[in-house]
C-alpha cells in the first residue's frame, strides 16, 4: 500500500514514506526471529521426546505406551516460568503456620478423622502411623481432597525433563510415571497432578509412588486419584518405610528459661533428660517426662516464638518434605486434629519478611563484621544463623540466631513488614 501511494503522490511532500518504510521493516524484523526461535524451539522439544520415549522404552516401559502417551505431550510455558519463579520473600513462620493450621482445616480433619475411623484404625494398624497424622498430612498436601492440581503429569514432566535445569530426575520421574500408566493405574488423560508431577490425595511423586502406593481396596490397581483407602494406606507404608515410630509423637512444644543458650538449637538430639536438667519444661512449665528419648530443639521464629522439642518422628515428616516449617506444621495439625488446643506461645504476627536480597544484604554485613556467614546466597542457613548468634552476643541481644528487627536495625538492613 505504501508502494502504491508512493507512485500516485508528489515525491516531496511525502518523503516521509521511505523512513517510514524502514520503519516498519525494522519493527517486523524480531517477529521473525520470534518466529524462528519458536520453530528451532519446537523441533528441540520433539526430538527431545523421540529421545526419552526411547529411554522409557529401553527402561521396560511398554512401546505402545511410550508412543501413545508421548504423541499426546505438550510442552507447560506455565511449567517453566512456576520452576524458575524465585520465591520474592521468605515466608515467617507465623505466616506458614497460620495459612495451614486454621479452624476450617482442624474442623474438616476432625469430621474426616470421625467418617473415616475404620479405615484409619486399619492403616494405623498395618503401619504403626496414628490417625491424626494420616489426617494432617492429607489436609496440608490437597486439603483433604479437595485440589490434587490441574496439570497433565506426562505433560508437565517431559517439559521439565527436556529442560536442562534438572533434566536427569525429571527424567527418572517421567518414566515411572509412564510405568504407572503401563501398569493400569491410571489412564494417562486423567494422570493429573502439581505443576512438578505430585499426584492424588497425598502427592506422591512417580518415583515414590512405584515403591510405596500399594492397591489398599483390592479393586487390582493402586489409585490414588479415586481410591481413599489406596492413598492412606500408601502415606501410611511410606511414612513405615522411612521408620515411624509409633510408640512417640512428633515433638512437642516446650518453655526455654531465661539465659538459654540458644546456641543448642543447632540440630543436636540430646535425651530428654539433658534438656530437662538445662531447664527446659513443658509447654506449660512443667517438668519433662523422663523418658528414654532424644530430641532436637527447634526455634522457628526466635526468642520470641515457641520453641520445640523434637523427636524421632520429625525427621520423618522431613523426609517427606524437607522443611522444619512443614514438619511442625504436619505436627501441631495433627495434634489439633487429635483435641488439643493451640500453642501456648504464638510465632509473632510482626517478624519482618526477608527477599533473598535483604538476606544477601545481611550476609554481606555479616562477613564486613568479621562474622563468617559463608558464602552470600540469599539462603538462611546454619552457617548464617550461626554468624547472626556471635553478632548477637557481641552486641550484648538475646543470641537465638533469628535475624528480627534489631538485628536488622543495627545492621542497617531493611527487611518488608
Amino acid at each position: 500500500m505504501l508502494t502504491t501511494i508512493a507512485r500516485i503522490l508528489p515525491r516531496r511532500r511525502f518523503s516521509f514514506l521511505l523512513p517510514l518504510t524502514g520503519l516498519l521493516t525494522s519493527l517486523a524484523l524480531p517477529s521473525l526471529a520470534q518466529t524462528a526461535d519458536q520453530a528451532a524451539a519446537t523441533r528441540g522439544f520433539a526430538e527431545c521426546k523421540q529421545r526419552l520415549q526411547a529411554q522409557a522404552i529401553a527402561a521396560g516401559v511398554s512401546p505402545e505406551t511410550a508412543t501413545d502417551v508421548m504423541a499426546r505431550v505438550e510442552h507447560l510455558d506455565r511449567v517453566i516460568e512456576l520452576d524458575r519463579r524465585q520465591p520474592e520473600f521468605t515466608t515467617t513462620f507465623a505466616d506458614y503456620l497460620n495459612r495451614r493450621v486454621n479452624e476450617d482445616r482442624i474442623s474438616t480433619g476432625r469430621k474426616m478423622l470421625r467418617a473415616h475411623q475404620d479405615l484409619l484404625q486399619r492403616v494405623t494398624d498395618e503401619t504403626g502411623v496414628p490417625a491424626p497424622y494420616l489426617m494432617a498430612f492429607w489436609g496440608l498436601e490437597t486439603n483433604f481432597g479437595s485440589y490434587f492440581g490441574k496439570m497433565s503429569v506426562p505433560s508437565s514432566l517431559t517439559t521439565l525433563a527436556c529442560d536442562p535445569r534438572r533434566s536427569s530426575f525429571f527424567t527418572t520421574q517421567l518414566i515411572a510415571a509412564l510405568r504407572i500408566i503401563d501398569e493400569g493405574a491410571i489412564p494417562a488423560d486423567q494422570m493429573e497432578g502439581s505443576w512438578a508431577g505430585a499426584m492424588g490425595h497425598v502427592q506422591f511423586m512417580p518415583t515414590v509412588f512405584l515403591k510405596h502406593a500399594v492397591d489398599a481396596d483390592g479393586d487390582g490397581r493402586r489409585d490414588l486419584w479415586n481410591s481413599l483407602p489406596d492413598a492412606l494406606m500408601s502415606a501410611g507404608r511410606f511414612l513405615q518405610s522411612m521408620g515411624w515410630d509409633g510408640d512417640y509423637r512428633w515433638g512437642r512444644e516446650v518453655l526455654l528459661p531465661d539465659n538459654f543458650d540458644y546456641s543448642l538449637a543447632d540440630g543436636r538430639r540430646l535425651p530428654l533428660q539433658q534438656w530437662r536438667e538445662l531447664g527446659i519444661t513443658d509447654a506449660f512449665g512443667k517438668p519433662l517426662a523422663q523418658e528414654p528419648i532424644k530430641a532436637k530443639l527447634v526455634v522457628p521464629a526466635g526468642h520470641r516464638g515457641p520453641a520445640f522439642l523434637a523427636y524421632h518422628n520429625f525427621n520423618v515428616i522431613m523426609g517427606w518434605n524437607r522443611s522444619e516449617f512443614y514438619a511442625i506444621a504436619v505436627g501441631h495439625l495433627a495434634d489439633r486434629i487429635a483435641g488439643a488446643g493451640g500453642l501456648q506461645n504464638p510465632p509473632p504476627e510482626d517478624a519482618p519478611t526477608l527477599s533473598r536480597d535483604n538476606i544477601i544484604n545481611l550476609q554481606e554485613a555479616l562477613q564486613a563484621r568479621g562474622f563468617d556467614s559463608g558464602t552470600p546466597d540469599g539462603i538462611l542457613g546454619p552457617a548464617t544463623r550461626s554468624a547472626i548468634r556471635q553478632f548477637q552476643a557481641s552486641a550484648g541481644l538475646v543470641a537465638d540466631g533469628y535475624p528480627g528487627d534489631v538485628v536488622l536495625d543495627r545492621l542497617n538492613i531493611a527487611g518488608n513488614q
